[in-house]
């Protein structure tokens, strides 16, 4: 497990742990509330003017203050949960130090795909009951495949190979902007006012650092052109690439690339862009 799958599995399990605090937060509300009602007799109606009508109604609302806390706080346990189940499940991530590996090895199995598909293709055509078994498909899927469509066609159809091959474009050109982001070195620019502003290949993001907290105006517009505050960077952030970094220079009022004389090295050198 590499440090970005560890630190996956580390907010799956805080994800876990806030659903089940969130769970238990709920059961606690509903067994207050449940105490309160067991108190009143079943059925009881208000007795206006009765002694005992402002604790009955203080009762009442007390009951529906805690289902309702109940019915939020099970309801963020369920989204938490399913926040906690999709984590890791969103694909390969640019953030994944073994992303480049991991997208070569999808691609191969793609490309295999498609040549299994033609294959088949191929083999039903010719009537060749043995290659489709030994292509490894079932009689089940086998007799399937036989199965004419709407237009009579048997096999794999036109459109299930130009979604594999618009699949397999996309992973390459994902590749492709990897391997050249990954032959590229850290930048930081600083700025006469202080800022400064990274083009961080390590972290796979563009950050801002301010001297100091920005105003609200400031913070909303950050947010705005897709920047998050960042505590443990200590700087507001997006993920790399050309556009997150011609809104930062936007945001920070310099051109697009920065001009040379801004950048400083901090263990970074300049890669001659």
């Amino acid at each position: 497990m590499n440090r970005y799958e560890a630190k996956q599995e580390a907010r799956r399990a805080r994800l876990e742990e806030r659903a089940e605090k969130a769970s238990t937060e709920a059961r606690s509300h509903f067994k207050r509330a449940d105490a309160i009602a067991s108190m009143i007799p079943f059925g009881q109606p208000i007795l206006v003017g009765h002694h005992s009508e402002k604790r009955h109604r203080a009762d009442l609302a007390r009951i529906r203050k805690g289902m309702e806390k109940g019915v939020a706080a099970s309801k963020h346990a369920g989204e938490l949960q399913r926040r906690a189940a999709s984590v890791g499940t969103g694909g390969v991530s640019s953030d994944d130090p073994e992303a480049v590996a991991k997208l070569k090895a999808k691609l191969a199995r793609l490309e295999a795909d498609v040549a299994t598909m033609k294959s088949a293709n191929a083999a039903l055509r010719r009537e060749d009951h043995d290659v489709l078994v030994a292509l490894g498909f079932t009689e089940a899927q086998i007799i399937k495949l036989r199965e004419p469509d709407f237009a009579g066609r048997i096999g794999f159809p036109d459109y299930a190979f130009s979604n594999k091959g618009t699949e397999i474009r996309r992973i390459r050109a994902r590749i492709q902007k990897l391997e050249r982001q990954q032959g590229q070195q850290s930048k930081t620019y600083v700025l006469e006012n202080g800022i400064r502003l990274v083009r961080n290949v390590e972290a796979n993001r563009v950050q801002i650092i301010t001297p100091n907290k920005p105003d609200e105006t400031t913070r909303r517009e950050l947010k705005s052109r897709g920047f998050r505050w960042s505590p443990s960077e200590g700087a507001w952030q997006r993920h790399l690439s050309d556009n997150a970094m011609w809104q930062a220079c936007q945001m920070v009022g310099t051109t697009f690339p920065p001009p040379p004389h801004l950048l400083v090295v901090e263990g970074w050198a300049n890669d001659g862009e």
